[in-house]
């Protein structure tokens, strides 16, 4: 019994309109569109975020950079949310040249202080480490499930924008019914 009470707008039924069915149509087929979408997008989000992880552990390697100056401190310090400080730093590159940058570092070290930080293949600084495994498919499956959340939005958007035309639609019609019938 309980299996006929969710096709209801299918059985046949003398208050059965054709809207009714329209709608039950529309909702069957938004569910199928957003589980097929559902199911496409969120393994190739995670994949590719993924793949997007497994390249930057490739890619990016632990230096050992040297503080050229004291690190600022004060109010003349540029400072970030974190409370660390821009200061220079001295790095040797992967292919054995010295280069310099700016960073950011705590502000009570000294120059000379070996800061550790990540630099790229072709010796340039990068902001943060690579992704962690476990916690590159942590964010990979987040980013797969928003995702598949952002494909199926439109989806969902069109059949709440057909289900609302559907409602105007009966509203009317039963305006026209009760205009017939009220003056009675």
């Amino acid at each position: 019994m309980s299996g006929r009470r969710h096709l209801w707008r299918w059985r046949r039924n003398p208050l059965r309109r054709r809207e009714d069915v329209v709608e039950a149509w529309i909702v069957l087929a938004v569910w199928v569109l957003v589980t097929v979408v559902g199911a496409v997008v969120a393994p190739l989000a995670f994949r590719a975020a993924e793949h997007r992880f497994a390249e930057q552990r490739a890619h990016r390697h632990p230096v050992r950079a040297v503080l050229m100056d004291d690190a600022p401190h004060g109010v003349t310090a540029e400072w970030s949310a974190d409370g660390r400080v821009q200061d220079a730093v001295r790095w040797v590159a992967p292919d054995g040249t010295s280069r310099t940058g700016r960073t950011l570092v705590d502000p009570s070290l000294p120059a000379g202080a070996t800061v550790p930080l990540w630099q790229d293949d072709r010796g340039r600084l990068v902001t943060t480490a690579p992704t962690k495994p476990g916690e590159g498919r942590v964010e990979a499956g987040f980013l797969a499930v928003g995702a598949a959340l952002a494909a199926a939005a439109p989806v969902l958007g069109a059949g709440a924008f057909a289900r609302a035309r559907l409602d105007r639609r009966r509203l009317a019609l039963w305006d026209r019914e009760w205009d017939l019938v009220g003056p009675r």
